[in-house]
């Protein structure tokens, strides 16, 4: 069996959503061996910042909140989907090209996983193609972008999934994965009366 570690590295100079200086977390060392017997630290980041899952509370008013959720939704099998060659948005049509029959939830590969820093053109899920996904049922999606939309004014990808009750996650790290299908193992951190977590993924593979 192979374990595929698709989860950002969590630091200070890590690729944050639009560069913006408040979603970079802050670790600090607030004990060491200089003046004690032992090394603690505390960190301080955006529930949105690296590999996280979105709960419906992110847009939904009354939502779910992240305490609500059932973990074998996040244990379970995937496909993970090739859209390297998508250059804009992904569409319904692309999509339809795919196989996703047999599993309920899907990750979206695409160039994001080849970027390092992050681009302001980077490649997201149309609202075309989240009703997409809605009509066939899915449970969740997840994506190599630290957002599932773009500057999208009325947020219809994240409201189309999230209203629906379909989990979000972002900020997935796919470049060393291949189309197909896996098991999955995305764990947030258990945070009561949040939208979202922070959250460690592991891909499985027969």
């Amino acid at each position: 069996m192979k374990i595929h570690d698709i989860t950002m590295t969590i630091e200070e100079t890590m690729q944050v959503y639009k560069n913006k200086e408040e979603k970079k977390p802050s670790i600090t060392v607030t004990r060491d061996f200089a003046s004690s017997n032992a090394m603690e630290s505390h960190i301080s980041m955006d529930m949105h910042t690296g590999t996280h899952l979105d709960m419906p509370l992110h847009f939904v008013q009354g939502g779910p909140p992240l305490e609500t959720l059932d973990l074998d939704r996040l244990v379970t099998r995937c496909r993970v989907l090739d859209l390297t060659h998508v250059r804009d948005g992904i569409t319904k049509a692309d999509l339809q090209q795919k196989d996703l029959s047999g599993v309920s939830f899907v990750l979206l590969k695409t160039k994001n996983s080849l970027e390092d820093d992050f681009r302001f053109d980077f490649i997201f899920l149309k609202a075309d193609g989240a009703a997409y996904l809605k009509e066939l049922g899915l449970d969740g999606v997840g994506i190599d972008a630290l957002g599932i939309e773009r500057d999208q004014p009325d947020y219809g990808t994240h409201k189309t999934l999230l209203e629906n009750g379909i989990l979000i996650l972002e900020g997935l790290r796919l470049a060393q994965v291949k189309e197909g299908i896996y098991q999955m193992i995305a764990l947030p951190l258990k945070i009561k009366g949040v939208e979202a977590s922070p959250a460690r993924v592991i891909l499985l593979e027969e």
